[in-house]
């Protein structure tokens, strides 16, 4: 044993509580109270985890039982138990945007109006490798290196130097360092308790640190995703038209707000929760509640609550369109927004920038066969069996920033690359991003290689890496294509620029003369007096023109105009057991448009894994307290992910509607599947029990669920 650790301990140095990246505060380790189930309490620091496990097991903690409130409603009630000491109550945030007024006055008046709550509860990314550090300071050159799991690596230094400022720790002495990490999925955006205190253990015993998680500390203490609750109201007129959306959301955040939201959106992008649909005008609100659970509302592979707005307004369309009796293609076709109509102006602000709606449900259709699949459902029902289908045509928002609207603790969200071309014709490219396995080196290296010729092969790829890499925002929200991507692009096109004076230079012709094609430029009218880039980079450092700066090189900062908004059409088919309840996923059709495709193995594999992501919370995942604030789902025997076993097929497409203001197009494409999935599942599944007088279940919709639902309905097989 080396030293134990507590929040007296680090009281001294002003390390007993760390702000989070919504300018709330946290916790680093507890001086008298725990505020929840699982938190960490004291630091235990030895030379082996075999070590480390017998000092855990000697420390003895003496807990007096306090008044526990973990349900968000209560916990808003006047006169409710206070979560925190330093706050007036257990409100932390209210926000809107809309017409108030307008939304009522047409929602009144509205031919058909549906009412749902919905709730998403929470759950876990449980990403493959859990969060951990090493972390190590150097005492004679005052330098502290950060080895870490971090999908934001300069953000974290930025942090890391607000916090231990007033100890003399200066941004220039940090150096953080993400290496391969094994998914992240928003995750591992915030900074953990066990950062700091590993961090603090090594400035003062002067020793590199290692702080890795095991499995239950990671799903039990890190930061949750969703706990969404929603009262959604739907309007349409009597020809089938939706006229207005209004949504009241309470949203738990545990007993501190450390979401990963821009500044300006501590409800993140929910407010994109009109979708894919023309509509009148909306309403929508949201009020934050402290609970005592662990922190969060990590924007779990999503672009920062746009999961949970794609769920409300999917699941209620679908309502409205079996409330009407329509089917629910139909329904949709006749209410989207239409491709002439972009970029369109959403009723909650948004511009979206471009699509084509109509044509990825009709492809999704054609591709499951949906008529003949409807057909099948009656032939079935007739006969007493359960068939359902459901579908999902969603819109999502990523590329966060632009940086007038966008932030994290005031650092505006921007991207960066810096691309270096040698004199042999190879090029390396550095980048603000981080992957955890989305292939940013296949589709980066890609993107150089299209814009100046360099085979890909030749491009090296670095991220990660705060001394090597240019300050970037990091990769979560699917920004990494729409702004770092945007940046080699445009950091490519500033070399290639360079490149075409140097050209000229040595074809002995005016630069308006030249033509690039491919990897060379040739002068007009002479294709046969040419220079290739690798030529031209070895001129750059060996005969470059008299008065121009030497080598071949670009740096760009990438500021979006807009952010990007990829759209799709998932449609689930599913057989229900009447004996069990069990739901079987026959089949699963994904049509997504993420504009312009610059590798689509990279996007196959995205869509698959997104997808088995959304089939998680949908029928699997949940994390659930009792009223004492007692975790059911702390461990992977009682918090289920899909396997292999469970995973579906799944059947992929896709259409391309280019965003026009990206320098290529893209949009973007990770975590579209695990926005649009859910809904799919769901409504395929209460399309399947409709008739019986089933209208909505939350997620996750399990086995025993529908046997109960099938069983109040009294249609349940006995065995």
């Amino acid at each position: 044993m080396i030293a134990f650790l507590t929040g007296k301990d680090l009281e001294k140095y002003g390390l007993s509580w760390m702000p989070t990246l919504m300018s709330d505060k946290q916790m680093v380790l507890p001086i008298d109270t725990v505020k929840y189930q699982a938190q960490e309490v004291v630091g235990v620091l030895a030379s082996s985890r075999y070590a480390a496990a017998d000092g855990v097991a000697a420390v003895e903690i003496d807990y007096e039982p306090l008044p526990v409130v973990v349900n968000p409603y209560k916990a808003l009630e006047a006169g409710s138990t206070k979560v925190r000491d330093d706050k007036d109550s257990n409100h932390i945030w209210h926000w809107e945007v809309g017409d108030r007024a307008a939304t009522d006055a047409v929602l009144k008046n509205s031919h058909t109006t549906v009412r749902e709550h919905i709730y998403i509860p929470r759950i876990h990314v449980a990403s493959m490798e859990t969060c951990g550090i090493v972390a190590k300071w150097d005492a004679i050159n005052k330098h502290l290196t950060l080895y870490m799991t971090t999908q934001a690596p300069h953000a974290i230094r930025t942090v890391v130097a607000l916090i231990t400022g007033h100890l003399g720790l200066s941004e220039e002495n940090i150096r953080v360092i993400s290496p391969d990490i094994g998914g992240g999925f928003g995750g591992k955006v915030p900074v953990y308790p066990g950062y700091v205190i590993a961090t603090a253990a090594s400035v003062v015993t002067g020793l590199p640190v290692k702080w890795i998680e095991d499995r239950s500390e990671n799903l039990q203490a890190d930061s949750f995703a969703r706990d969404y609750h929603m009262d959604c109201e739907l309007g349409a007129d009597k020809d089938g038209r939706i006229t207005a959306l209004r949504i009241k959301t309470v949203a738990d955040h545990g007993y501190t707000d450390a979401a990963a939201n821009p500044s300006k959106y501590p409800a993140g992008m929910f407010s994109i929760c009109t979708g894919s649909y023309d509509f009148q005008t909306a309403f929508t609100e949201a009020d934050a509640a402290y609970t005592n659970k662990p922190p969060g509302g990590v924007a779990y592979r999503c672009s920062f609550r746009v999961t949970e707005a794609s769920h409300a307004i999917e699941r209620m369309v679908d309502i409205m369109a079996h409330e009407r009796g329509e089917d629910p293609a139909d329904f949709r076709m006749r209410n989207f927004i239409k491709p002439e109509q972009f970029p369109y102006k959403s009723a909650l602000g948004w511009e979206y920038d471009s699509g084509n709606y109509h044509v990825a449900l009709t492809k999704a259709m054609d591709l499951i066969g949906y008529r003949e699949l409807r057909k099948e459902q009656l032939e079935k029902r007739q006969r007493g069996e359960l068939m359902g289908i459901g579908i999902s045509s969603f819109t999502e928002i990523v590329g966060a920033g632009p940086s007038k609207d966008f932030d994290i603790l005031g650092i505006k969200m921007f991207d960066s690359a810096e691309i270096r071309v040698h004199p042999t014709g190879k090029a390396i490219a550095r980048f603000g991003t981080k992957s955890q396995g989305q292939g940013h080196e296949t589709t980066y290296a890609q993107i150089i290689a299209e814009e100046l010729g360099i085979p890909a092969d030749h491009i090296k790829v670095e991220e990660g890496d705060t001394d090597t890499a240019p300050y970037g925002l990091g990769t979560y929200a699917s920004r990494s294509t729409p702004t770092a991507g945007a940046a080699a692009v445009m950091g490519a096109r500033k070399i290639r620029e360079k490149a075409r004076k140097i050209a000229a230079h040595l074809l002995e012709a005016a630069d308006d003369d030249l033509i690039w094609d491919t990897n060379k430029f040739y002068v007009k009218g002479s294709p046969d007096k040419s220079k290739t880039i690798q030529e031209i980079a070895f001129a750059a450092y060996t005969n470059h023109p008299q008065g121009m700066e030497a080598g071949l090189e670009s740096t760009f900062y990438y500021d979006p105009p807009n952010l990007t908004f990829p759209f799709g059409s998932y449609i689930c088919c599913v057989d229900i057991d009447r004996g069990t309840g069990q739901v079987s996923i026959r089949k699963f059709v994904a049509i997504d448009d993420c504009g312009t495709r610059i590798n689509p193995m990279i996007i196959e594999g995205q869509v698959h894994g997104g997808l088995t992501m959304a089939f998680a919370p949908a029928m699997m995942e949940q994390i659930q307290y009792d009223s004492d604030g007692n975790m059911y789902g702390g461990t992977f025997m009682d918090y289920m992910v899909p396997t292999a076993v469970e995973s579906p097929k799944w059947i992929t497409g896709g259409t391309v509607t280019p965003s026009p203001h990206h320098p290529i197009g893209a949009k973007g494409v990770g975590e579209s599947p695990n926005v649009g999935g859910p809904p799919a599942f769901a409504n395929a599944i209460v399309d399947a029990m409709w008739h019986l007088g089933v209208r909505h279940i939350d997620i996750p919709i399990t086995a025993d669920k529908v046997w109960m639902l099938l069983n109040k309905h009294g249609v349940a097989l006995a065995e």
